[in-house]
C-alpha cells in the first residue's frame, strides 16, 4: 500500500508530503508485532526506539525534524496523524488487499451446535467437538479450536470499544481482526470477547483457559495456557496475559498491561501497571498482596477495628 496517496484521497484539498517513502503490507500500532507496517506518532516520545518492522509513521510537522534523523523510516506530515491514520483503517472496509479474504464457515460433523446459537456464514471455523449453547453468537473471523465450550449468551468475535474523535464527533473505529479460542478452552455464560482490530492480528485464548460467567475480553488481548479468570472481570485492550495465571472475581485489568506467568490477581484488585511472574497482587490500584495485608492491619489497628472509629480518628486529625 502508498499510504500517502491513500490519505491524499481521504483529504483531497490538502497538500500531502511524503519523505522517503515505501510500499507497506499493513496498518498497526507502534508496538506491533507484524513486520512492514506504517503507523502514526504524535508526540516526541513516541519516536525514541522506533522498531525495525515500522518502515512509516503519519507525523505532525512538529515531528518532522526527528523523523528526518531517522534514515531508515519513511514518513508522510498531516495535520492530526492520528485522525487521519484511523480515517485510513476505516476507509479500507472493502479493500481486498487490506482486509481479510471471505471463506465460507466450516463447521466440524462432531462439533455440537445449539439451533439458537447464532453462526456467522463466513470466516468461521469450529473444530471437532466444539459444544456452542442456546443463544451464543460466533461473529466473522473466528475460529475456535478443538474441543472448546462455549456457553449460553457468549458473544465471540463482537467489535469492541475503540473511538476516534473528530473534532465534536466521534466515530467508531472497525474491526478487521479475528478471535482464536485454543483447544480446550471453556467459556461461561453471557461472556464477550471482542475481534482484533488489525485485519493481521487475533485476540486469543490459550489452551485449557477456563473464563466464568459476564467477562469481558477487549480487542487484541492475548491469554496464555490454562488461565483462571473469575466472573465480572473486565480485561482491557491489547493486554498479554501469561500461562496459569489466575485473576479473581471482579477484578479490573488496564488496557496495554503484561501479566507474568503464574501470577495471581486477587478478587476486586485493579490492576493499572505490569505484573511479573508469580506475583500476587491485590487492591485498588494493585500492589503486591503481602503489603496490601500489611496496610489492612495498620489501617485495622488505626481505626481500632471498626469503621466509627477510623471516621473519629480521621475528624480528630483534620
Amino acid at each position: 500500500m502508498q499510504i500517502s496517496k491513500l490519505v491524499q484521497e481521504l483529504y483531497p484539498d490538502v497538500q500531502i508530503k511524503a519523505v522517503r517513502e515505501r510500499e507497506v503490507e499493513t496498518l498497526g500500532f507502534i508496538s506491533s508485532q507484524k513486520t512492514d507496517i506504517a503507523s502514526f506518532a504524535e508526540e516526541k516520545k513516541f519516536m525514541k526506539n522506533i522498531p525495525k518492522n515500522v518502515k512509516l509513521l503519519l507525523v505532525n510537522q512538529d515531528l518532522e525534524c526527528i523523523s528526518s534523523n531517522l534514515p531508515d523510516l519513511g514518513y508522510v506530515i498531516v495535520e492530526n496523524p492520528r485522525e487521519a491514520f484511523w480515517n485510513l483503517h476505516n476507509s479500507l472496509y472493502e479493500n481486498p488487499i487490506y482486509i481479510r479474504k471471505k471463506r465460507k464457515t466450516q463447521i466440524s460433523k462432531t462439533a455440537k451446535i445449539s439451533p439458537l446459537a447464532q453462526i456467522a456464514p463466513y470466516n468461521v471455523v469450529i473444530g471437532n467437538g466444539v459444544s456452542i449453547e442456546a443463544f451464543a453468537t460466533i461473529y466473522e473471523n473466528t475460529i475456535i479450536e478443538e474441543n472448546c465450550t462455549v456457553r449460553s449468551g457468549c458473544r465471540i468475535g463482537s467489535i469492541g470499544f475503540m473511538e476516534n474523535k473528530k473534532g465534536k464527533y466521534i466515530e467508531t473505529i472497525k474491526h478487521y481482526g479475528g478471535v482464536i479460542l485454543h483447544k480446550n478452552v471453556e467459556l461461561q455464560c453471557n461472556t464477550c470477547v471482542d475481534k482484533a482490530i488489525f485485519p493481521w492480528e487475533n485476540t486469543e485464548i490459550g489452551e485449557f483457559t477456563k473464563i466464568d460467567n459476564l467477562v469481558h475480553i477487549a480487542h487484541s488481548v492475548k491469554i496464555g495456557k490454562a488461565c483462571l479468570i473469575a466472573a465480572n472481570t473486565t480485561i482491557a485492550g491489547v493486554c498479554n496475559i501469561g500461562d496459569e495465571v489466575w485473576i479473581g472475581l471482579g477484578s479490573t485489568v488496564k488496557n496495554r498491561v503484561s501479566i507474568g506467568d503464574y501470577a495471581r490477581i486477587n478478587m476486586g484488585s485493579v490492576v493499572v501497571e505490569n505484573i511479573k511472574e508469580g506475583m500476587s497482587v491485590s487492591g485498588n490500584y494493585a500492589i503486591n498482596h503481602t503489603e496490601f495485608l500489611y496496610y489492612q492491619m495498620k489501617l485495622k489497628k488505626f481505626s481500632g477495628g471498626g469503621c466509627n472509629n477510623l471516621t473519629n480518628s480521621l475528624e480528630v486529625a483534620a
